[in-house]
């Protein structure tokens, strides 16, 4: 049963998830709530883990959720289910798109879910936000904890200095492993 559900959720992920790995975000955080299959600190754990390695941050996002809930098999059924929408829509695409792709109403489609995407993905980022630099409070609510914040504003301030813009992403995951290490955040 636990395969059946992991391919369902995973399909509709990657037939719904337009705009790359990061629009899955908020699939998989609506995951933790329906399932409570992982976290949501496990799920910032997954993010960290699929951002840092190699191949599309969906798929390795897929694979790890999988893994995490089923193991091995469950790797692979949600890692399928994932990319088996966007396989069967390229393939219908690469048949008709040449008739369609000047029509105004396709364009129009286009227009209108671009933005859509960009607010998944900015939705997504604030729930990251929320579980990478909070806590839960007693009270429940959210408490910063700073050390953390102030690395992240550093981090961000060199991503924006021209030299170190260039440098691999990993560049600055290490950066921010070490500092973690050595200030134990």
């Amino acid at each position: 049963m636990i395969y059946l559900q992991l391919f369902v959720e995973f399909f509709k992920t990657g037939l719904f998830a337009l705009g790359g790995g990061l629009a899955t975000l908020p699939f998989l955080m609506e995951l933790t709530e329906k399932y409570g299959w992982f976290s949501a600190a496990e799920l910032t754990d997954m993010i960290a883990v699929s951002e840092s390695t190699p191949g599309p941050i969906g798929v390795n996002m897929a694979t790890y959720s999988g893994f995490h809930t089923a193991g091995v098999p469950g790797a692979i059924v949600a890692t399928m289910a994932l990319v088996l929408p966007s396989i069967l829509i390229i393939v219908l695409i690469a048949k008709f798109l040449s008739g369609f792709s000047e029509n105004r109403i396709v364009q129009a489609v286009f227009y209108g879910i671009r933005p859509a995407v960009a607010a998944l993905i900015a939705s997504a980022v604030i729930g990251l936000f929320k579980t990478s630099l909070f806590v839960n409070s007693e009270s429940g609510m959210l408490t910063p904890v700073w050390g953390v914040i102030l690395l992240a504003a550093f981090t961000f301030g060199l991503l924006n200095i021209p030299r170190l813009k260039h440098l691999h992403p990993v560049a600055f995951l290490a950066f921010g492993a070490v500092m973690g290490i050595l200030f134990r955040l």
